[in-house]
């Protein structure tokens, strides 16, 4: 196998790491763009790149739809259909089985989606997610899992979850059987549970039994609030193996990430810095900052003095608001790429205070600078 983790440091529970994938490597913590149908929302594939994203991820459910598993794998694979050299971590179809719950009949084989596309019948089993995955070319293959619900009685969070323990066995063997794809590559185990401890522990002894180089921690970030999400955190992360990556799925926002990395967590994905971008909201080390905001229109300044990111080194917040008042693309398009380069730059940063042993100083700093707020313009009207 040609998937490997190393913790290169830690501050407290906090984790410095390197993936290797036969695609490069991941350094963690890290971030994840998400590329939902083989492309990252008014975004090129090399200036993902350039924000320091290493890994982007694609979603089975959406691509066995459009274009189709089968036609991707014929123009050889997601990597060269979409021009991206770099790891590609692919979710299983698995969150949808939530979100898309008017849309579908799940029992104990797996889940009939109608497409909200045409209307069209499809089959998602463990087994058909593992085989998309493989034709897909992913190098990090999600186990199929019925991502629950938040709020769920504990009687259906445990049937949830135990439903999702035997799919995930069965995600396992299909996924063995694929060959060199999975020799070179790596499957991922699905934590659930909602947020009563002894069932997301359960899931953990069921899912470090069947036997995963990495472990995913789902069915947060869906509605329980961040102070709920912390609890959850703080007995799930810890309880996890050492050796092996730890993925918070679906998360999130700035101080979400920050928190979690402190708990333990090494990966995360989101598409809020992409959809901000596209509705003029951005993060900044100062807070969120809606550019279509009037005290905008006549500010000469960049959106953030500090980011590298084309948006604010050659444009000011007077164009960008323009642009967004305007609905214009390219609005869209730099806004997206300051978001993406704002994340990686932040999880850029927990790496280093990890490594220097900071992570306390880290914390504190981000959040005082996030609590002051954007500063409006002396020379604006």
């Amino acid at each position: 196998m040609s998937f490997s983790f190393s913790v290169l440091a830690t501050d407290g529970k906090a984790r410095l790491g390197r993936i290797e994938t036969v695609r490069g490597p991941i350094d963690t913590p890290a971030f994840m763009p998400v590329g939902t149908a083989a492309t990252v929302k008014a975004m090129l594939p090399e200036s993902v790149k350039e924000t320091g994203a290493q890994i982007i991820l694609g979603n089975t459910y959406h691509l066995m739809l459009r274009p189709g598993a089968e036609r991707v794998a014929r123009l050889g694979g997601l990597h060269a259909f979409m021009n991206w050299d770099g790891p590609i971590l692919t979710d299983s179809g698995g969150f949808q089985v939530m979100s898309l719950a008017k849309l579908r009949q799940i029992d104990e084989n797996g889940v009939t989606f109608q497409s909200h596309l045409d209307g069209s019948a499809y089959a998602l089993t463990p087994e058909r997610s593992m085989e998309i995955q493989r034709l897909l070319g992913s190098n990090i293959v999600m186990a199929f899992d019925e991502c629950t619900p938040y709020p769920a009685t504990e009687r259906e969070a445990e049937d949830s979850m135990r439903l999702s323990m035997r799919w995930a066995a069965r995600s396992k063997a299909a996924f063995e059987e694929g060959g060199q794809h999975a020799r070179d590559n790596a499957l991922f185990g699905i934590v659930q549970g909602s947020v009563y401890k002894d069932l997301r522990l359960e899931s953990i002894e069921a899912l470090t039994k069947i036997g995963f180089p990495g472990y995913a921690i789902g069915g947060l970030a869906v509605g329980e609030g961040p102070e709920v999400m912390a609890q959850v955190l703080d007995y799930t992360a810890v309880a996890l193996p050492a050796d092996k990556p730890r993925y918070l799925m679906g998360v999130g926002k700035p101080a979400d990430i920050v928190n979690a990395v402190a708990r333990g967590v090494d990966m995360f994905d989101c598409v809020l810095p992409t959809r901000s971008g596209r509705n003029a909201q951005a993060f900044t080390r100062r807070g969120t900052v809606n550019l279509r905001n009037a005290r905008h229109q006549d500010d000469l300044r960049p959106l953030d003095e500090a980011c590298r990111c084309p948006a604010c080194r050659n444009y000011s917040r007077a164009y960008l608001n323009h642009l967004s008042r305007a609905n214009e693309i390219l609005g869209a398009m730099l806004l997206t790429w300051h978001n993406l380069t704002y994340y990686q730059d932040l999880t850029r940063g927990l790496r280093v205070a990890i490594r220097e042993g900071r992570l306390v100083d880290f914390v504190r700093e981000f959040e005082t600078a996030q609590s002051a707020g954007d500063v409006p313009s002396l020379d604006a009207p």
